[in-house]
């Protein structure tokens, strides 16, 4: 006997599945670039590792044997440090919405593409205000900080400056994360569209394999609003782009949010504005 039609998934939920998948083939296809991106970085702390370690064995003094345990010290924290991000991306952190310090999400984010921003020339500005833990699932912030802050590197090819600003808004009660680079800005007749699924201002990857798809930002903004969240984008041609994130604060008696919507939708006028710089 065949199967009932009403057993069969509607095309909503098809669309809801199959946009689930594409979400999760995307998360390890980021994994997959920054374990690359920090594999050379880990080989670097491995080498400095090293080489203290045989200066401390040939050298008797305690001054030179001193420096070397201190440069190791050094080193030995810096991979601990690029590991336990690398492992928070890997794994869900939690599933749920919780109390979480979104400066070290940043902070978390910067540390796996430090090579690929010293490589490219990107200076980084943090400017981080004392405040409260935002109520958010920290995985999914990290990945839309990390879809960000590859698309600002992207936009200033010759290098420049990435400004990281995180501010607590009191009259809204919201986190207000800022992330603006110096590059070649957004057509104010390509912004209305940049939300859009599939749609992207990129002729394709870049020579790390990363940029091109059209659906980072429409990620971003799925995930940005099942926080209860707002993103909007400003932008000037010639003189950069800013994306400006929302978040709600954690409260002792603050309601999760409903489970993240699991589709990806089209924008709704986005508040578009020049930069004012």
């Amino acid at each position: 006997m065949s199967q009932h039609a009403s057993d069969q998934p509607t095309p909503e939920e098809q669309i809801a599945i199959l946009t689930r998948q594409l979400q999760q083939a995307q998360k390890l296809t980021s994994l997959g670039e920054l374990v690359s991106t920090t594999t050379h970085e880990f080989n670097n702390v491995l080498t400095t590792i090293i080489n203290y370690a045989k200066m401390g064995l040939r050298c008797r003094d305690d001054a030179t044997r001193d420096k070397a345990l201190e440069k190791i010290l050094a080193a030995g924290q810096k991979a601990a440090r690029i590991t336990n991000s690398i492992l928070g991306v890997a794994r869900n952190r939690s599933d749920a919405f919780e109390a979480t310090d979104v400066a070290q999400l940043i902070d978390d984010a910067l540390v796996l593409l430090e090579r690929e921003m010293n490589k490219y020339r990107i200076a980084v500005d943090r400017q981080f205000a004392s405040v409260p833990p935002g109520l958010v699932i920290g995985n999914q912030i990290q990945q839309v900080l990390l879809n960000l802050l590859i698309n600002a590197r992207q936009a200033m090819p010759r290098g420049g400056r990435i400004l990281i600003r995180l501010e607590h808004d009191p009259a809204e009660d919201m986190l207000v994360l800022t992330v603006r680079d110096q590059g070649q800005g957004i057509p104010a007749d390509q912004l209305p569209r940049i939300f859009d699924p599939f749609y992207s201002t990129k002729r394709g990857p870049d020579e790390t394999g990363k940029g091109g798809s059209g659906l980072g930002l429409a990620s971003c903004r799925s995930i940005i609003e099942a926080h209860r969240g707002r993103i909007r984008v400003q932008s000037s041609v010639g003189k950069g782009t800013a994306f400006v994130i929302l978040l709600p604060v954690a409260h002792e008696q603050s309601a999760a949010p409903p489970p993240p919507a699991l589709g990806i939708t089209a924008p709704n006028s986005p508040a578009d504005e020049p930069l004012s710089r």
